[in-house]
């Protein structure tokens, strides 16, 4: 195969990867815009890196003289755990934790954990989440909520969760270490983590990407097949 069409096969292959990058972002960017308005949501950060480079050999006279790489990868998707600021509501069972910790739920998959406080009475008048999942106190214990519709602030485990990671569902897993040092309040709910004009600015940067990419595929596309073409004629 002639150097140049190895050359442009393996931008090709640096151009595709490219790509792939990027929508595995845009997955990441689609997912924190769903959840702008999600109470206690923790938004990510995708890490693009390359695979690493190649050296680019003279081969006339064998010496090396440069370097290109061998395309993009997504590095690390990591999860921003910071807590996000309180919001007043007028509802006496959304609760929020300033500070660090989580709140732990009952789910038919096990306990998780989450930073989301919307709280409502269940049927059988114990605390639960949205999902239905009853929320347990510091004992890991359902809640029962007050004949006057309230539960008290004391009433609420908030957990330490060193290695927490997502679960889906604003969940999460991992192993609780104890209480934490947070604060519950009542009549509150803790922010989206997602800020959403940045996002759509990350999205339509991405976008471009992903465009730029597209139009490198296409234009080696093309000269690929011009020179097939050539080859032939040749042959």
């Amino acid at each position: 195969m002639p150097p140049t069409q190895r050359a442009m096969e393996r931008g090709l292959s640096i151009a595709a990867s490219g790509m792939m990058a990027e929508m595995a972002r845009q997955d990441q960017i689609a997912n924190d815009l769903a959840n702008a308005t999600t109470a206690g949501y923790k938004s990510d950060r995708v890490s693009v890196g390359s695979f690493g480079e190649l050296m680019v050999t003279d081969l006339a006279t064998g010496k090396q003289v440069g370097s290109v790489t061998a395309g993009a990868r997504v590095q690390k998707q990591v999860t921003d755990l910071r807590p996000n600021v309180l919001r007043s509501t007028e509802e006496p069972l959304d609760m929020a934790i300033q500070g660090a910790g989580y709140f732990a739920v009952q789910t038919p998959e096990g306990q998780r954990f989450t930073r989301g406080g919307n709280f409502q009475a269940g049927v059988d008048n114990t605390l639960v989440d949205q999902s239905g999942n009853k929320v347990l106190g510091p004992n890991r214990q359902p809640i029962k909520v007050d004949a006057d519709g309230r539960v008290p602030a004391s009433a609420v485990g908030v957990f330490a969760v060193p290695n927490a990671r997502k679960a889906g569902d604003s969940y999460f897993n991992g192993n609780a270490t104890g209480r934490d040092t947070g604060i519950v309040k009542t009549n509150a709910t803790e922010a989206s983590g997602t800020d959403a004009a940045r996002t759509v600015v990350q999205m339509m940067a991405s976008l471009r990407a992903i465009e730029a990419g597209q139009k490198a595929i296409t234009t080696i596309d093309e000269s690929l097949g011009k020179a097939n073409t050539v080859g032939s004629l040749r042959g």
